[in-house]
């Protein structure tokens, strides 16, 4: 299934339903009084949180969504009813903005957690709620109020503990493959990865995290170049980065320094949020570099970076170095977080 992160919808609630002018008219009751009923309230509209959706593809075939009209009152005192609320289920993980201000509505991180979008029109009173002692016959009802009526925006942020960011072909993908059951697409040519994957990390029984893999970051991408800009926002809720290095690039003529500091500047320009969060360094493809190059290059880059943070060196494709890297991930996130 193609992969949709934002949509727009309109909803609209009911409209409340009016109140009923009547008056009692019964055999032998003289003067019955007025006897008209309330309207029915109208129908609200939420968003729910659904674990087993992944995607906001539905949204592109239907946009628009209705709550019903609240009946009307009736004579004898009868209240009209209330019209049934409409329940939109979108992925966990949506965050939902109103189109015309920006304004942030709300977020579902939780399954089946909702979010009132549209509230539904109140309902008009019956003419009995304007009996008085000095008017023992009104013939004023009032009328429903309208439902609210807003355009929306929906995008939905991937919800994983760790996050993979890196130039294209920097190996993200081989290594995500490599540590858990996901099957991302890997090639030798750039932008493999089109859109967010994720995969769940078992390190032993009850013990795993979930990783997301974005497309490859290049020079220029917080000004729209390439694809990675469009999906950094997925990685605005995960509680590590992890900034995957090709190690062997130095041999095809690239600057590994410079390769890094573009990602770093990418991500400061995008969000300061992001940029102060955690970001550990992995230096990929390891075995494409001679044994005796390897502690070199990574301790040029280490001092030039004045790097104090943690690193660690691995093959993705080999999976030398996987192990002891997801376990220090997992030692991590327990010991920060739970």
């Amino acid at each position: 299934m193609k992969f949709v992160d934002e949509a727009t919808i309109t909803v609209t609630a009911g409209n409340g339903g009016s109140g009923c002018l009547s008056f009692r008219r019964e055999k032998f009751i003289e003067r019955g009084g007025p006897d008209g009923g309330d309207g029915g309230d109208g129908g609200s509209v939420y968003l729910v949180a659904d674990e087993s959706i992944n995607t906001l593809i539905d949204f592109r075939h239907k946009r628009r969504f209705s709550a019903a009209n609240g009946f009307p009152g009736e004579g004898r005192n009868k209240r009209g009813k209330s019209a049934s609320d409409e329940l939109i289920p979108v992925p966990v993980g949506s965050s939902v903005f109103d189109q015309n201000t920006g304004e942030l509505i709300g977020d579902l991180i939780e399954n089946r957690q909702r979010l009132l979008v549209a509230q539904g029109g109140f309902h008009g009173l019956g003419n009995t709620r304007f009996k008085s002692s000095i008017n023992q016959a009104p013939r004023r009802i009032s009328a429903g109020t309208p439902g609210e009526t807003r355009q929306l925006s929906l995008e939905l942020n991937l919800l994983a503990d760790v996050g993979l960011l890196g130039l294209p072909n920097a190996g993200k993908s081989t290594f995500l493959r490599a540590v858990s059951a996901a099957t991302p697409k890997i090639a030798d040519y750039p932008f493999t990865t089109l859109h967010p994957q994720l995969g769940v990390v078992s390190v032993e029984a009850h013990r795993s995290f979930v990783v997301a893999d974005i497309p490859g970051l290049i020079e220029g991408s917080s000004d729209g170049a390439g694809l990675g800009i469009q999906f950094l926002k997925h990685l605005s809720r995960n509680r590590l980065l992890l900034h995957i290095v090709d190690i062997g690039a130095e041999d095809l003529g690239q600057d590994i320094l410079e390769d890094i500091q573009v990602i770093v500047g990418e991500l400061e320009s995008f969000s300061e949020a992001l940029f102060k969060l955690p970001r550990w360094l992995v230096f990929n493809k390891i075995d494409l570099v001679a044994k005796d190059q390897r502690q070199a290059r990574i301790d040029r880059v280490l001092t030039l970076l004045d790097w104090q943070g943690p690193w660690f060196v691995i093959s993705g494709e080999t999976r030398e170095g996987c192990t002891e890297l997801t376990r220090e991930i997992q030692s991590y996130i327990e010991a920060e977080f739970e």
